[in-house]
């Protein structure tokens, strides 16, 4: 209920104002009010300010007479028709920036900024930000539409401000934008923001959502930030540090960082004192770019902050409220600040019932690669467009390709197939905008418009995983719908292969019982890429070109080995917490011999083997003297991330491993690492994959936790037969009865022994009469490629049915 004093009031504080006055002052303003007053109790520092309200805001046009002639200059309003749009938008804001303030207006606006003067002192630098009445609902973000200006001080600069975000309001964007979700443009008022600036010019600032913006995970934070005012952020400026965490074990107190990536942060947007100009641009030095721009205990301290927010809004809305904030560290105190925060207008309107999963069929030269926004794929002619008054030369259905976008661009990006950038990273105006729109958006391509020719044909992929690619040509694809409504549990537990962490979240929404196979050999190739010897003896290194890579990769480190731990750990965290408190079992590395040498560094390392398939591999190398140094980090990463992070459903798994002799020596060396079988609910299982694992499974079992078929070595070794040989491909086949006989033994005898036994290998992807002969065997759990998981829930549902097995809902 909006208080009845309140409706006719210029000015109002933000202790006087919350999430009900949203027609007085605006969804920027009641929310900064509704946390002002309910969250910095509970710690959330929020600058201080005060609201003109949109009543000022229609007295000004009543005043001046000139509501009826916007009304009349809109009346043909034609958006499609970019003429039409520029010259009625011109008009109105011309109107608006001549209208004479009354001084009844004036005066109580230079009042509340003398109060605020008393409050942080003289000539008080404030950001004055725009706040329509109708912005910041569920369904529509506004994001960006009206003016913001920052460093505004003193009388005459603060009235400015204000009149200029009062003409905003009719910005072609914001005009644009309202005729979209149909909001009649004389009934939407504008209040302005007028709040004392947090100095972030000298430290950093940026954006926060409280969801993960790409798929719609509801446990884990997002952090964006960059040097400098957070301006550049929100525009797309800059390309900015991301980091991820995890809520549900921050609330216990852990430190689960799941993802540290750092951004360029090319320029960083600070005061300037010339005239007229409150801010500028300058460059970042190079060794300032190589750093994050806030610590591990800042990362957590923000993410626990979100956690609060949006519980409040939650708890206030009855419902799930993912909010979208932005935060400001002062460069002269060190505090951290929140000076925004919105709904999430994409993801929490997201029907999840249904999946929709775009599938690239073939490749293309690759033109250039950034970060993905979304998960879809589109095509069509790029036309590169660097300014935006050349806007009016684009077309329906072209792939707009630009440096950065801002709300000047909408009109045309709403008609895009799909949008490239140079600069910007998942939470800047291009990225908030597509998700908003539906369509594919690469970001942060650093040189896409010169690589990339208007009228060329490309297709822009964001189904790639890590990255967002843009190919040439027009490739095709297709679109594997899914309703998972009628989707139903089995009695056999269902789980997944799965071994990128950037598509972990993504996948977590398919119906699953966990992950049964994590491979920490994809983790080190595509993030690590390092040899763990190199980085250990990094200083004895002979090999030059190596020795600058692993520089170049370790950027910040000053102990190598910390890079690898720092990088698996995340690694392995994003996978156990995409499913958690589901099992995630992690496979510790099982590169070969000559797999390892590929690594950065790693030749020195390797011996030369002549059959490297049955050579120096899994469980061998944990405890021999010339590796198992390199094997004590893949412990720590792992300890990292089930003990510090607090992801204890992470289980590990050892292959390769003969003999049971071996098993012991490995959970030795596990336990001198910190890594103690039993501890902390440390759940350890050995793969099944070599003839003597099934011959004296009842030994192994009495020693490990439970057992994983790894039906494609084992039927490589069971028929003597080199998987990796075309000329001998036609005998290998794990439905031969000699490995089915393998299986159904090792099956038998798990389960006589109560020992966990689930198969992970590619079989029953592949085959389901293969799947079918193993749920009829009795195995605990198939993990498959998540492809295949619908297709076989369902087959291994009508199986279970027809043996009269009862389901279970667990």
């Amino acid at each position: 209920m909006i208080k009845t004093d309140s409706k006719k009031k210029f000015i109002l504080w933000f202790d006087e104002v919350d999430m009900e006055d949203v027609p007085l002052v605006g969804g920027k303003n009641a929310s900064l009010g509704e946390m002002y007053q309910n969250l910095t109790p509970k710690g959330i520092r929020i600058p201080n300010g005060f609201a003109v309200t949109a009543y000022a805001y229609h007295y000004l046009l009543e005043h001046a007479g000139i509501k009826e002639y916007i009304r009349e200059t809109l009346k043909d309003l034609n958006t499609k028709d970019m003429d039409n749009l520029t010259e009625r938008g011109h008009k109105v804001r011309s109107a608006i920036l001549g209208a004479e303030f009354p001084f009844e207006l004036k005066d109580a606006i230079l009042e509340a900024y003398h109060k605020l003067e008393k409050m942080y002192g003289k000539g008080v630098d404030t950001a004055v930000r725009s706040s329509a009445t109708a912005e910041d609902l569920p369904d529509a973000s506004f994001a960006g539409q009206h003016e913001t200006f920052l460093n505004i001080k003193g009388d005459f600069h603060i009235l400015d401000a204000c009149r200029r975000c009062f003409a905003s309001l009719f910005t072609n964007r914001a005009i644009s934008y309202r005729e979209d979700k149909k909001f009649d443009h004389l009934s939407i008022g504008l209040s302005i923001a007028v709040q004392k600036m947090v100095r972030s010019d000298l430290a950093s600032s940026g954006v926060m959502f409280s969801i993960d913006t790409e798929s719609g995970f509801r446990d884990a934070v997002l952090i964006n930030g960059a040097y400098g005012l957070g301006e550049n952020v929100v525009q797309g400026a800059v390309n900015p540090d991301e980091f991820y965490v995890f809520k549900p074990t921050l609330k216990q107190n852990k430190r689960p960082i799941l993802s540290k990536k750092l951004g360029t942060k090319k320029i960083k947007m600070i005061y300037a004192h010339e005239g007229k100009i409150q801010v500028r641009n300058v460059k970042v030095p190079f060794k300032d770019r190589e750093q994050y721009v806030i610590t591990d205990d800042e990362i957590l301290q923000l993410a626990k902050w979100a956690v609060v927010i949006e519980d409040h809004y939650s708890k206030k809305a009855g419902d799930f409220k993912p909010m979208d904030m932005e935060w400001a560290k002062d460069g002269i105190t060190g505090e951290l600040f929140i000076v925004q925060a919105r709904p999430e207008t994409v993801q929490s309107q997201k029907d999840v019932s249904r999946i929709e999963e775009y599938v690239l069929l073939e490749k293309g030269k690759v033109l250039a690669k950034g970060s993905p926004v979304g998960s879809k794929i589109g095509a069509g002619k790029a036309n590169v467009i660097e300014d935006a008054s050349k806007i009016k030369e684009f077309e329906k259905g072209e792939v707009l390709v630009t440096d950065m976008t801002d709300p000047d661009w909408e009109p045309i990006m709403k008609i895009a197939s799909a949008i490239v950038t140079n600069r910007g990273g998942r939470t800047c105006h291009a990225a908030i905008i597509s998700r908003e729109l539906g369509i594919p958006c690469v970001v942060g391509c650093n040189t896409a418009t010169d690589h990339i020719q208007t009228k060329r044909e490309i297709t822009v992929s964001c189904a790639d995983g890590e990255f967002g690619t843009v190919y040439d040509g027009i490739l095709k694809y297709e679109i594997r719908k899914t309703d998972l409504k009628n989707l139903k549990k089995t009695k056999t537990k269902i789980m997944m292969n799965l071994a990128s962490p950037d598509q972990a979240f993504s996948q977590s929404f398919i119906l699953n019982d966990g992950v049964g196979l994590a491979r920490e050999e994809f983790i080190i190739s595509s993030y690590i890429k390092t040899h763990p010897l190199a980085l250990l003896n990094y200083m004895d290194l002979k090999d030059k070109k190596a020795k600058e890579e692993i520089q170049k990769l370790t950027k910040g480190y000053e102990n190598k080995a910390d890079y690898f731990i720092d990088k698996l750990s995340q690694g392995v965290a994003m996978l156990g917490a995409a499913f958690y408190p589901k099992d995630v079992i992690v496979r510790l590395s099982d590169f070969k011999s000559n797999e390892y040498a590929n690594l950065i560094g790693g030749k020195e390392f390797e011996p030369q083997e002549a059959n490297p398939m049955i050579g120096w591999r899994g469980a061998s190398r944990y405890y021999d003297e010339k590796y198992k140094h390199a094997f004590a980090l893949e412990c720590l990463a792992l300890k990292r991330a089930r003990e510090e992070m607090g992801l204890d459903n992470i289980k590990v798994m050892i292959p390769f491993c003969r003999t049971v002799e071996e098993g012991k020596k490995v959970l030795m060396e596990m336990s001198k690492n910190g890594l103690k079988q039993g501890e902390n609910n440390l759940e350890v299982y050995v793969m099944c994959e070599i003839p003597s694992n099934v011959i004296l499974a009842h030994e192994f079992s009495k020693i490990f936790d439970g057992f994983s078929i790894g039906s494609n070595d084992l039927t490589q070794l069971v028929l003597g037969v080199d998987r990796d040989s075309e000329l001998v491909s036609h005998v290998y086949d794990e439905r031969n009865e000699a490995v089915k006989t393998m299986i159904r033994n090792v099956i038998k005898t798990a389960k006589r022994n109560k020992c966990k036994i689930g198969i992970c290998g590619q079989g029953p992807s592949d085959f389901p009469d293969f799947a079918e002969f193993l749920v009829e065997e009795g195995i605990d759990s198939l993990s498959l490629s998540p492809d295949t998981i619908i297709k076989t829930r369902l087959a291994i549902g009508k199986l279970e049915e027809k043996m009269g097995k009862k389901r279970t809902y667990s």
